[in-house]
């Protein structure tokens, strides 16, 4: 397998519709809404005999470092990896606040939705990799959370706006790594929807902070520019919410 994946099929269309088959025909009309593109996609690849989702490698799906950690991989695989990294962390919070009982009303209503779109994003890469590179899927990591992460409203919108930030600089990094053009226009309709989320979740901690118009440090800058953060920074931060020791050395390097 190269570093550049060659994703079967030569144009975007037949390149993306293969890989929301692991997501079931049930679980597409849950999700559906997602995001434009996503569901387009989705509702193009699901059919009712869609097998269940491929479960990742283990314990075998990664190699390790000489430190114990878990290489994401290099080329197009790390980059993909390493989006199938965050996106499983986001799935995993939006899903346990939205089985929580402390936010209510429109508030858990929107947790609920965006919990949909993390798993979406989540399955997108999973079955990305597992079709165009068998055996580099990304294991499933196990996330965790300082204490209090979930009792109080604060600390839940705390954590969704780091998160959302986090991804939307990830994403913009990462960008420029991708060399197949397929998987870039999916990078492309992804962080535009994390960029919604990031978003609203600003606007509920303090209405009319959605943008926070040159503040480069944590959002839009002077240019009107989001925060580009490298895949190395971007898994400095994300490593205290995951419990396996995460090497993006590689993340887009070609051999």
């Amino acid at each position: 397998m190269s570093d550049n994946l060659q994703p079967r099929g030569s144009d975007d269309a037949t390149f993306a519709q293969p890989l929301y088959t692991p997501i079931k025909r049930r679980s597409f009309f849950m999700y559906a809404g997602a995001t434009a593109g996503a569901s387009a996609l989705v509702l193009a690849g699901c059919s009712k005999d869609s097998p269940d989702p491929v479960k990742p490698n283990l314990p075998n799906g990664n190699s390790t470092t000489a430190d114990g950690s878990i290489s994401l991989g290099s080329g197009d695989v790390g980059v993909l990896n390493y989006a199938y990294a965050l996106e499983q962390l986001e799935a995993d919070f939006y899903a346990k606040v939205a089985a929580g009982s402390v936010l209510s009303g429109a508030e858990l209503a929107y947790f609920q939705q965006v919990a949909k779109h993390e798993a979406i994003h989540r399955d997108f890469f999973k079955a990305a990799i597992t079709r165009d590179a068998p055996g580099q899927t990304l294991r499933g990591l196990t996330p965790k959370y300082p204490t209090g992460t979930f009792d109080t409203r604060t600390s839940i919108l705390a954590t969704a706006k780091a998160f959302e930030d986090l991804g939307v600089s990830a994403y913009n990094g990462a960008g420029k790594l991708i060399k197949n053009a397929a998987y870039l226009v999916i990078a492309g309709q992804i962080v535009s929807v994390e960029a919604r989320h990031a978003a609203y979740i600003r606007d509920l901690i303090a209405p009319g902070t959605f943008a926070e118009d040159g503040n480069a440090a944590t959002s839009v800058n002077a240019q009107g520019l989001d925060l580009v953060m490298t895949p190395t920074a971007v898994l400095a931060t994300a490593q205290a919410f995951i419990t396996e020791k995460l090497d993006g050395s590689s993340i887009g390097v070609n051999a």
